[in-house]
C-alpha cells in the first residue's frame, strides 16, 4: 500500500521537502494559510490547500486520519506548531516530525508526543562549520548530543599509512567504521587496511574527539 505525506508549512524547509517526496512520486498533501504558497505547490503536490491546522475539525475535514506520516513545518509560529502537533497526535497520525525553532520548543514537542524533532538551521549550520575548518570534510551527521558520524575524504596526512600506523582510535577515541574506495565499501576495515589518498572514510565518535581528529589529521594538505 502506498505510503501518503502531508506537509503542513511550505516555507523553504516544508517547500523543499514537498518538492522532494512529490519527485520521488510520492502522494503529498501541502498545506498552508498564505494563499500565495498554496498556489505555487498546485502543480507540485498532490493535492494543496488552504488550511488553519489548529483547528480539529478543519483537520478531521482533509481526512488527516489517513496520511502516515505528517511533517509540521510551520515557520516562526511555536504556538501553531506545538497547537497543531497536539491535534495530530490526538487524531491518532501514525508518525509525525517537527521542525523545532529552539531547544524549549523541542522540548515541548517532545513531551506532547512527536516522532521526531528536527533542527534544519542548527544541523545545516554543524555542517557548514565541519566543511569550512576542511574541504576533506564531506558530510557531518549529529547521532546525539555528544556523538557524532563524519564523512572525510584521505589526503596527504592519512593515504599510505594504515589504520593501525594511525592508531585512530587510541590517539583519538573515534572509530573508522567503513571506507569508501571508489565504488567499493570496506565495512569493519582490517586494522592493516592502507589508506589510498582519495579513500573515503567514515568515522563515528564524541563530538570532541571527532574535533581532535579533523584538527590533526584532516585540516586541508598544504
Amino acid at each position: 500500500m502506498k505510503k501518503e505525506f502531508a506537509v503542513i508549512g511550505l516555507g523553504r524547509f516544508g517547500g523543499s521537502i514537498c518538492k522532494e517526496l512529490s519527485k520521488e512520486g510520492w502522494d503529498v498533501l501541502a498545506i498552508d494559510l498564505d494563499p500565495d504558497k498554496v498556489n505555487e505547490f498546485k502543480d507540485i503536490a498532490s493535492h494543496a490547500v488552504i488550511a488553519d491546522t489548529t483547528d480539529e475539525k478543519v483537520l478531521k475535514e482533509l481526512g488527516i486520519r489517513n496520511i502516515d506520516h505528517v511533517i509540521v513545518a510551520i515557520g516562526d509560529n511555536i504556538q501553531s506548531s506545538i497547537l497543531t502537533t497536539l491535534m495530530l497526535k490526538e487524531l491518532g497520525i501514525k508518525k509525525i516530525t517537527v521542525k523545532a525553532q529552539n531547544d524549549y520548543h523541542e522540548k515541548v514537542l517532545n513531551k506532547i508526543g512527536a516522532d521526531h524533532v528536527v533542527h534544519p538551521e542548527r544541523d545545516m549550520g554543524k555542517r557548514i562549520a565541519h566543511s569550512i575548518i576542511s574541504s576533506n570534510v564531506l558530510d557531518y551527521l549529529e547521532l546525539s548530543d555528544d556523538h557524532s558520524v563524519v564523512e572525510v575524504k584521505a589526503g596527504l596526512k592519512m593515504s599510505g599509512n594504515s589504520l593501525v600506523d594511525l592508531d585512530i582510535r587510541a590517539k583519538y577515541g573515534c572509530n573508522v567504521v567503513a571506507i569508501k574506495r571508489g565504488r567499493e565499501v570496506i565495512v569493519s576495515p582490517m586494522a592493516t587496511e592502507e589508506i589510498v589518498d582519495g579513500d573515503i572514510l567514515i568515522v563515528i565518535g564524541a563530538d570532541k574527539d571527532i574535533s581532535r581528529f579533523e584538527k590533526n589529521l584532516v585540516v586541508d594538505d598544504e
